[in-house]
């Protein structure tokens, strides 16, 4: 696998809402949170964080995300706590350097500032990060392949609240996406990325 240049690394959704006791918890978020410290550490100055900014009340989008939004009335920002929808605090400590771009649906690609920041940095590369990879990742994954970028899934960097829907992504990468999409470890990922 050739060597990460002028890359960008995306940390999807890192939030409370998705940490324990969020309203959409992802029970194995703890278990990658060191890891994605670690990158984020390591490359703070060339790390984006993206946070799924819910409606105020579903009547404030359309289709369907306001069916989903009336069913997940919890999760709108009138029914949430204050910080629910931050980056969790062992993340936000790299907030600056580390930019934060806000979406308003699973890519962080759709209706953010994100594809025109990567352009005018210059990035050929996104390394991804994050929750959910059956759902967001994923959704942010292919935004990127459709963009031009090429994509490294950190795989051990990643959580979902279904290990069968993580499962099945992480194959259809392997199987589908594989001349577009490279699965590396966090330890493969340090060994192939030195940013000037």
């Amino acid at each position: 696998m050739e060597a990460i240049r002028d890359a960008a690394h995306l940390c999807i959704d890192m939030q409370n809402i998705f940490a324990r006791g969020g309203v959409w918890e992802t029970p194995w978020m703890e278990r990658v949170l060191p890891v994605i410290s670690n990158i984020c550490a390591r490359y703070r100055e060339r790390t984006v964080f993206t946070r799924f900014i819910t409606p105020e009340k579903p009547e404030n989008r359309r289709g369907q995300w306001q069916t989903y939004f009336t069913k997940w009335q919890r999760a709108t920002r009138s029914n949430l706590a204050p910080r629910a929808l931050d980056i969790v605090p062992e993340l936000a400590r790299y907030s600056p350097p580390a930019l934060i771009v806000d979406k308003p649906a699973y890519s962080a690609f759709f209706g953010s500032r994100l594809g025109h920041l990567l352009v005018e940095r210059h990035v050929g590369t996104v390394v991804v990060s994050g929750a959910e990879t059956d759902v967001c990742v994923l959704s942010t994954a292919l935004g990127a392949v459709d963009l031009g970028f090429r994509v490294v899934i950190v795989q051990d960097a990643l959580c979902s609240s279904s290990d069968t829907g993580h499962d099945a992504l992480m194959t259809m990468y392997r199987t589908r996406f594989h001349e577009q999409i490279d699965l590396v470890s966090a330890e493969e990922l340090v060994e192939m990325w030195h940013p000037d």
